[in-house]
């Protein structure tokens, strides 16, 4: 309540912004989860800065997709699975519950696997140990959430964020990545049906479907819904919310790559983090092959949480039913534990997820670029013409090379 106090009187001034910032860094942990390790270092090492481009391209997408999810939240006072409940049939609603849990199943699958993996490369845990140890500290998390409300939540996601940042930027500070290199980057090209794959996994990564469902959950239970000169000055804060937390989210996907490019290029990471672990341990020094790690395992531990957060926000929207978060967080813990138990390799595993991401891209995308375009839906909020042409062109592109990714993984595995 007291974030909604502090509107009265707001004005839009930096100090005050900062006051209100918490729900789009808890969506951008989505943004540098194990699977954006993966992809990012692997493009870095194989093409060096040749896709530079898609970092920066996803980052731009990220923000206006975000943005439009938390301005849902706020103008309607919904979020986005409510929104689409009131507005589909009783089948409707369950078919697109049933792809959108599938979704956040996948999601979780690759996180809890990408903190198994951290826990193996730092202590030699065995992987299943491992993903046990992060389905414990992601409940904590969520019991922590459910018992202290979302700011002490966002804190502790924050904390782990900046860990993440440090993490993946100290590399940065010991080898030289080309500036003129860098910036060759940022021409769009690709260098052969592979570099293509890896962009389009960059973009899947990135641009993820349940940090679309969750943020306008997050954004209206932070400020609530407010009218008139309130409302447009939330939703300038907003803006400056999602700003900053793409911005570290983009640096740190970023940062990603240039290590890997002036450190890796040519080397052989074998496509996987275990592989990237040992390359920078080899190439760049131990210490800051411990920090990669380190901040790997901040990624599992923070991203998982979110993503089961975003899987209670699918099934109370669409179903109109809540469970427990740590009830949640066992049951989709599951599938997690028994890949690992039955030694599924985690690479290959982390490849699957990322294809069934890829299947639900449109399905939060689509919606939300048409719902937000609605007078109906937004009032004097709705879209402007020069908006919406933005978020089709977002959405026609990130679901084409989805597209892609999809059909060369499946070519490439037969």
């Amino acid at each position: 309540m007291a974030e909604r106090a502090d509107l009265q009187g707001f004005a839009p001034s930096r100090l005050q912004r900062l006051r209100l910032i918490g729900p789009a860094f808890v969506a951008a942990i989505a943004y540098v989860d194990p699977g954006n390790v993966a992809t990012n270092v692997t493009a870095g090492a194989t093409y060096g800065y040749l896709l530079v481009w898609v970092i920066v391209a996803a980052n731009l997408m990220a923000c206006l997709v975000q943005y439009l999810s938390a301005k849902l939240g706020l103008v309607t006072g919904q979020s986005l699975p409510e929104a689409l409940c009131d507005r589909m049939p009783r089948a409707g609603r369950l078919a697109y519950w049933a792809q959108a849990e599938l979704v956040a199943v996948a999601t979780d699958l690759a996180e809890v696997l990408g903190g198994a993996i951290a826990l193996y490369l730092l202590f030699d845990l065995p992987l299943l140990a491992g993903g046990l140890v992060t389905g414990l500290v992601s409940t904590w998390l969520l019991a922590l959430q459910s018992r202290r409300g979302q700011q002490p939540f966002e804190r502790v996601v924050i904390g782990l964020l900046a860990v993440i940042a440090l993490g993946f930027f100290a590399g940065l500070f010991v080898t030289s990545p080309s500036a003129p290199d860098a910036v060759n980057g940022l021409i769009p090209r690709f260098a052969g049906p592979d570099s293509v794959l890896l962009a389009a996994g960059i973009l899947g990564a990135t641009v993820m479907p349940h940090a679309v469902y969750l943020h306008s959950a997050l954004a209206r239970d932070r400020h609530g819904r407010h009218e008139g000169e309130q409302r447009r000055k939330l939703l300038s804060a907003t803006k400056y919310d999602v700003g900053m937390a793409m911005l570290v989210a983009g640096a740190v996907n970023l940062a990603m790559l240039l290590l890997a490019a002036a450190a890796l290029q040519g080397g052989e990471t074998g496509g996987s983090l275990e592989g990237a672990y040992a390359a920078v341990g080899t190439h760049v020094g131990g210490a800051i092959a411990v920090l990669f790690a380190v901040a790997l395992l901040a990624s599992g531990f923070a991203s998982t949480a979110v993503g089961c957060y975003a899987g209670a926000v699918i099934m109370g929207g669409l179903l109109r039913r809540r469970i427990s978060l740590v009830i949640r967080r066992v049951i989709t813990l599951i599938p997690a534990v028994v890949m690992l138990a039955l030694g599924a390799d985690p690479t290959q595993a982390l490849v699957i997820s990322q294809v069934v991401l890829s299947f639900g891209i449109p399905f939060a995308l689509v919606p939300l670029a048409v719902l937000t375009s609605r007078r109906s839906v937004m009032g004097p909020y709705a879209n402007r013409r020069l908006v919406t042409v933005a978020a089709t062109l977002v959405t026609i592109t990130v679901i084409a090379l989805n597209l892609v990714l999809i059909y060369l993984t499946v070519t490439a595995a037969t």
